[in-house]
């Protein structure tokens, strides 16, 4: 047993029993290689990840390797949803000298933490012939391996930097157009997405390109974000069974998933089916909303309303080996066994046939046609056929119930929670169904008695009833925008509050005034080799991204001129760099708050929460929403509560029209026209 038998990470717990001599991310491993002066190997991964496991039980689990490690190396595990600091600098490097990135990854240091070789995945004999090279290297010409790593890290902290905008004022957000008829040019017709595999779901770049294609009134995009929303929910990605997206598929046509379920996708394509719900009030948008809480329900949520983290991808197989997709998939022998004389029809909606086929005669469930079309072709109507479809779904769940489940990520990361926790409040706005309110409350009050020291920072992450390290700027920015959404949907100025105090945090312990970014690390915490700022969108939008649209948010609600400099001094900065739009879709969303379709909305009365519940349900996504049902503080509240009257105060740049006393005049006047 080695010293991760000391960590809570599930991941690193996993690495306990191997024979290396593994060591957490701490100042002890840290001391001993500089006392040492051993060459440092820094192994990244995560709990859900297939290949990490894979190179565990080859090279990790083995007597040979352990040998070489042991001897030559100071051996470090690090948990990369416990660490993002630590995987993102290292990948940055990895990155640099090979030309690519992913997990597991494995980089060897010197003794100092410079970065000298690296890579993902290595089959044993491969791992230790590098391993013994540099060790000899190391040990024969040490200078020309520490000026290798000198000039790695020049290269590092030369690509940290955003090159300022010498533009004096901000570009108008009509430049918007171009940069999405650019971004245009990718779009995969046939099955939504972008043109390429693996195809990744990317749930902020729907959310923009929707409210785009809204305000400019763009049929092109919104048929494309249907299209996009519509093959995603059709299966295979999407667990039709038992609720809940994979984390990307490896094919084109949103079939065959990589078999992970990660909170923060699940989190995020709750937002984003919610948003458009409110715009198409497709049922098929409802149903992903409604099967996704019930696997949030079921499989992720603590008892006291916290979210663990993922499903892994493996689980044990009929003869009780460890396979991917082995809980999800089905043989036609057994569905015929199970479904009887539905068989057929059930074949025919989710393509138990060539097209649904996966390998070595397993199916991934995935439909292809619209319930209607299908009910047609079957003779049946389509609500009958979607109450059948319903009572497959559910004889399917019950059978698989038997089988082993993946493994469970059970710890609790802060950032994950509250983009989970933002997307059942957009689910309560959108459907107005209480069960989403109550988790996203039960959810926000775990994050401020368990995950908010009373010292003013947040923990990163908490498992076993303890909270440990400090949490990093997406915890943040990520509880900000939760808080601030919570808000909106309940009228609790005490989530508004919370909102203002993170934020007036991370101005002060992670806002780099020279860079005018925000740091990933606290000035407090630990300083790595070099600092890292979070600027691009990805699976989860940066942390910079992020914080800009919450300070924005809040310079409106507030009236606070430093917050609205500080989001607008970063867009600003950013728009220049904007050469791939999917990578900044969350800047965009910034940059279209500064179009002329923009206003706010402060909703005042006794019955403001009916008020803003029925508002809430409508799409208006360029609309900043506020009220309170009695006397406020808050700016762009203040001095307009009447007792006894139920006001609506439309505004924009600054300047609001008399109150209205009508929802539906006031709505009318909302919309984009």
């Amino acid at each position: 047993m080695n010293e991760l038998h000391f960590e809570t990470s599930p991941y690193l717990l996993q690495h306990a029993n191997n024979p290396i001599h593994w060591k957490a991310w701490n100042d002890h491993a840290l001391i001993k290689a500089r006392e040492e002066n051993k060459l440092i190997i820094l192994s990244v991964g995560y709990s859900a990840c297939h290949w990490c496991h894979v190179m565990e039980h080859e090279s990790f689990e083995d007597s040979e390797v352990a040998k070489v490690m042991n001897s030559h190396f100071v051996s470090i595990k690090v948990d990369r949803e416990e660490r993002p600091d630590v995987d993102a600098v290292y990948m940055k490097a990895v990155q640099v000298m090979t030309g690519q990135g992913g997990w597991p990854m494995n980089v060897v240091l010197l003794p100092d933490g410079r970065p000298v070789w690296g890579g993902t995945y290595f089959k044993k004999e491969n791992w230790i012939a590098s391993l013994e090279q540099l060790h000899q290297l190391y040990a024969t010409d040490p200078n020309r391996v520490t000026e290798y790593a000198g000039k790695l890290i020049e290269g590092l902290q030369a690509m940290s930097l955003i090159n300022t905008n010498e533009e004096e004022h901000m570009p108008d957000p009509n430049a918007i157009r171009p940069l999405v008829e650019k971004w245009s040019k990718s779009f995969d017709w046939d099955f939504g997405g972008y043109a390429r595999a693996p195809k990744f779901m990317m749930p902020n770049n729907y959310l923009f390109l929707q409210r785009y294609g809204h305000q400019a009134q763009s049929e092109d995009l919104l048929n494309f974000t249907n299209l996009t929303l519509t093959r995603m929910a059709y299966g295979g990605l999407f667990d039709t069974v038992g609720g809940g997206f994979s984390r990307y598929s490896v094919d084109m046509k949103w079939h065959v998933p990589h078999f992970e379920k990660m909170l923060y996708d699940n989190g995020q394509l709750m937002s984003l089916y919610a948003e458009a719900y409110k715009r198409t009030k497709n049922p098929l948008y409802k149903e992903v909303m409604e099967k996704t809480h019930r696997f949030i329900s079921d499989e992720l949520t603590t008892a006291n309303g916290a979210f663990y983290s993922a499903l892994d991808a493996d689980s044990p197989d009929n003869d009780g080996h460890s396979e991917e997709g082995a809980f999800y998939v089905w043989e036609q022998q057994e569905l015929q066994q199970l479904l009887k004389d539905d068989f057929t029809a059930f074949a025919k909606v989710f393509n138990i046939n060539d097209f649904g086929h996966w390998e070595n005669g397993k199916y991934v469930l995935i439909q292809t046609e619209p319930i209607e079309k299908l009910a047609k072709e079957l003779g049946y109507s389509p609500e009958e056929l979607s109450r059948k479809k319903k009572e497959w779904e559910n004889i399917l769940y019950r059978e698989r119930e038997k089988r082993t489940k993946p493994g469970l990520d059970d710890k609790i990361l802060t950032s994950w929670n509250a983009i989970m926790l933002k997307g059942y409040a957009d689910a309560y706005k959108a459907l107005g169904e209480e069960q989403y309110l109550n988790a996203a409350h039960k959810n926000a009050l775990f994050i401020t008695e368990y995950l908010w020291d009373p010292e003013g920072f947040l923990w990163r992450t908490y498992k076993d009833g303890k909270a440990k390290i400090e949490a990093f700027l997406e915890d943040y920015a990520h509880v900000a925008d939760a808080f601030i959404s919570l808000y909106q949907a309940t009228l609790d100025e005490k989530w508004l509050l919370y909102a203002k105090q993170l934020t007036d945090y991370t101005l002060e312990n992670f806002y780099d005034e020279q860079k005018i970014f925000f740091a990933y690390n606290s000035q407090k915490a630990e300083q790595l080799i070099t600092p890292h700022y979070e600027t691009e969108d990805n699976v989860i939008p940066a942390s910079n991204s992020v914080m800009a649209n919450v300070l924005y948010k809040l310079s409106v609600i507030f009236d606070n001129s430093y917050y609205e400099k500080t989001a607008l001094q970063m867009l600003h900065n950013m728009i220049p760099n904007m050469d791939y739009p999917s990578a900044f879709s969350n800047w965009l969303n910034l940059w279209l708050d500064l179009s002329a379709d923009n206003k706010e909305l402060a909703v005042c009365g006794t019955e403001a929460t009916t008020s803003i519940k029925t508002i809430n349900s409508e799409y208006l996504p360029h609309v900043l929403i506020a009220g309170n049902t009695g006397e406020s503080n808050i700016p762009i509240l203040k001095n307009r509560f009447v007792k006894d009257k139920q006001l609506f105060y439309i505004c924009k740049n600054k300047a609001c029209e008399l109150p209205h006393t009508s929802i539906s005049e006031t709505l009318n006047n909302l919309k984009i026209k």
